[in-house]
Parts: structure tokens; C-alpha cells; sequence
């Protein structure tokens, strides 16, 4: 298992000013670092894989949709926009070497109808997602798509039906990105989540039931290696937290306090604390 960390733990967009933070996550022990990006108009990946390279660490992307560009929207238009967004994603982790992009790739966060999805919904996710993977397949990398607890979207919630979804695409470059977070709040227990993802699992991402350090909470870690190691989970395990002192990511996942002493604390304490399990 590898050990990674989210760059929206200190910014909403990596790039070259963040450049320093690459050999300080070095040290610490991790062996990649997830780069989140919006948009890529702007990015600087010859740098960024430069940097990561003199650095000896491997790289995955993150990526989430701007409402109202998702797979779910009803316009045509607009899910193509959406599918160019994964597209560039998808080419913007290769630039980087790395082989898995991440994310709620099927609606948008916070996004809520106010009701279940319905069957229109699903057929253009399961559409859109299976071209995605084809596009994916050609640059060597697979799509790891994320169930959100009820309070962000309305869509995917489960790790069950993260397998459905899975299924119904029927490509390999399509898993789950399974989330301690949204598990703790959706699922009855984290080791059967974790086997209901089965072949799919694809990526995992880890932090604490207030987003907060892995460990420091009452999330059952010992469940959760279990399950993963019963899964011959040789993937990355990726902290996933958010800078409480970035406005526009606060907002968007609605952090009003601090989680730690500083950001840095939730990753050095973090791995820490998953390299002992």
C-alpha cells in the first residue's frame, strides 16, 4: 500500500507557488501527492512533473464539476462540456505520470434535487462514464469515481452502488474511490462498504468522521485495514482533508472551525498514525 496526501489540505488550486510543499511531504513519508485541480488552462505540469520527479513521488489527480457542468444535467451541451473537463483531466494526470483520477464524477457536489436520481439521470452518467474510460484507457489511466454522503449529492451515496454504477459502465478503467468520510455517514460499517466495492475499488481516500485526522476520531481503522487487506488493496491511501483558513474551500465543504492545530498537523500526524496500523 502506498501512503498519499491531498493538496486541498493547504490550497484550492496547485501550482507552482506550491511547488515547496512537494519535498516537506517527501519527508514525511508519503510516496505520492494528489494534486487537485478545477481547471488546467492554466497548470503548469512540465513544472509540476519536474518537481515530483526530483522529488521521488508519485502523482494522482483529483477533480470535481463546477455546477451546473455535470453528467447529470440535462442539456446535451452541457454533459459534452462536462465530458471535456474529464477528458482534460484525464490528460493532465498522464502529464503528471500518474495513473489515477479521482472524484465525484457524475454530478455535482452540493448539488441536492430534492429527490432520488431518476433513470435519465443514470443513463447519461453510466454513458458519459464509459467514454471517459475509453478516453482514459489510451493515456494508461483509470477513473475512480466517488459515492458522497446524502448532504452533498443526491446521486451516488454508497459503495453498493458505486459497484452498481460500476457495472453498468463495464469498462476496466472505471473503480470507486472509497472514502472514510462519506462511509462514516452512510455506511452501516466500513469493512462490508469496503468489500461491496469488490474488483472495483480503485482508490481510497481516508481522514477522520469531522474531516479531520485519521486517528484522532471514531472511526474504526482497524475495520478498515482489515477490509482492505482481505481485498489485496495494493493502491494509494490518500489523506483527504481541507484548509480551514482557504475561503473557498471552507465554503464548499462547509468547515466553520479549525481540525487540527495547523493543516500540516492532519498530514505529518496522519501518516503517522496510518503507517502504524
Amino acid at each position: 500500500m502506498k501512503f498519499g496526501v491531498n493538496t486541498l489540505i493547504w490550497t484550492a488550486g496547485f501550482g507552482s507557488e506550491q511547488l515547496p510543499l512537494l519535498p516537506a511531504i517527501k519527508s514525511h513519508g508519503f510516496d505520492l501527492v494528489e494534486i487537485a485541480r478545477f481547471e488546467w488552462d492554466t497548470f503548469p505540469a512540465a513544472e509540476v512533473r519536474r518537481e515530483l520527479d526530483n522529488c521521488g513521488l508519485g502523482a494522482s489527480v483529483c477533480t470535481a464539476f463546477t455546477s451546473p457542468v455535470n453528467f447529470c444535467n440535462a442539456d446535451a451541451a452541457v454533459r459534452g462540456q462536462a465530458l471535456d473537463h474529464v477528458k482534460r483531466s484525464i490528460e493532465g494526470t498522464a502529464s503528471l505520470g500518474g495513473s489515477i483520477l479521482c472524484g465525484p464524477l457524475h454530478s455535482g457536489v452540493g448539488v441536492l434535487a430534492g429527490r432520488r436520481r431518476n433513470a435519465d439521470e443514470w443513463s447519461w452518467v453510466v454513458e458519459n462514464l464509459r467514454a471517459a474510460s475509453e478516453f482514459a484507457d489510451g493515456h494508461g489511466v483509470t477513473l475512480a469515481v466517488e459515492p458522497l454522503n446524502r448532504f452533498e449529492s443526491y446521486f451516488l451515496n454508497t459503495a453498493a452502488d458505486g459497484a452498481k454504477l460500476c457495472n453498468a459502465v463495464d469498462h476496466p478503467n472505471c473503480g470507486i474511490l472509497y472514502d472514510t468520510f462519506h462511509a462514516n455517514i452512510e455506511e452501516k460499517d466500513q469493512a462490508s462498504a469496503i468489500d461491496a466495492c469488490g474488483r472495483h475499488l480503485a482508490h481510497v481516500h481516508s481522514c477522520e468522521n469531522d474531516r479531520g485526522t485519521p486517528g484522532s476520531g471514531p472511526i474504526d481503522w482497524s475495520k478498515v485495514f482489515s477490509a482492505l487487506r482481505a481485498a489485496n488493496y495494493d493502491g494509494a491511501l490518500v489523506i483527504e482533508s481541507f484548509g480551514f483558513a482557504i475561503p473557498e474551500i471552507a465554503g464548499a465543504a462547509c468547515i466553520w472551525r479549525d481540525l487540527a492545530s495547523s493543516p500540516d498537523a492532519i498530514a505529518w500526524d496522519g501518516i503517522e498514525f496510518l503507517k502504524s496500523r
